[in-house]
């Protein structure tokens, strides 16, 4: 059986380590990315702005994504893509920047989930996981765009949930405090844009962020586990290493 995965921000981060530990449970990677990197793991690597809805839209018509999953047994979508920017309060966002935000942290992801659906109507084993945040749940001031952005990717894993699609699983996941460069972007910013950044600030100096790699190995161990997308909201600091919801959380 030939296992496929699509990543979204493969080149770094977060993203490249998945991608890796993907390729070592034996998927194909293909991956996307604005800025490919010769040192992330991919066998397909391709260079696509995802806020560039247009371009994004004209690479799906393409054939590509259709082509990489014809002969999958095993396909998975994972929208790791994302921006924090732009940071702070509401009214004071230049509208390409929200535009932008949108494009990337929404449109992409849509636009991907409901291709790679239709893509892979054929495999039995299909699963999308979008990489979502506390702040899909939790509202923060400075965060306007980006709590938005994640929330919809929230509900929008409930909804195609209940649509019980053959083969099927999705699940938006909120993978815990990462130390990758949105971090740097936040403590970078002015607490007059994040009245919170002090706290983001106060983890990195404890040594309380997740490093990218083991917040990989929690997300891909969810991902091709028996309890992926039950329920379709997961948090990984509240899950087992079954990936099961643990019961006093």
């Amino acid at each position: 059986m030939l296992r496929k995965a699509i990543i979204t921000g493969y080149s770094r981060g977060l993203g490249a380590a998945i991608s890796q530990e993907l390729q070592q449970q034996g998927f194909q990677v293909l991956g996307l990315a604005r800025q490919p990197s010769q040192e992330a793991a991919c066998n397909v690597c391709v260079s696509l702005d995802l806020a560039d809805s247009q371009a994004l839209s004209n690479w799906l018509a393409n054939g590509q994504l259709a082509s990489f999953l014809a002969d999958a047994g095993q396909a998975v979508l994972i929208n790791n893509a994302g921006t924090v920017q732009p940071i702070g309060p509401a009214g004071s966002h230049a509208a390409a920047d929200v535009l932008r935000a949108l494009a990337l942290n929404v449109a992409a992801p849509l636009l991907l989930s409901d291709a790679f659906i239709a893509a892979s109507s054929h495999c039995p084993d299909r699963r999308i996981l979008h990489v979502s945040s506390g702040a899909g749940r939790h509202a923060y001031p400075g965060w306007n765009l980006y709590c938005a952005g994640k929330a919809a990717l929230d509900r929008h894993a409930e909804a195609v949930a209940q649509e019980q699609q053959a083969g099927l699983r999705i699940a938006s996941l909120a993978p815990g405090v990462i130390d990758t460069d949105m971090q740097g972007e936040i403590r970078a910013c002015q607490d007059t844009q994040f009245p919170l950044r002090s706290r983001f600030v106060e983890l990195k100096a404890r040594g309380q962020l997740s490093s990218p790699a083991n917040a990989a190995a929690g997300t891909v161990a969810y991902l091709l586990g028996e309890h992926f997308g039950t329920p379709p909201l997961a948090d990984l600091r509240e899950l087992t290493p079954s990936g099961k919801k643990q019961q006093n959380q």
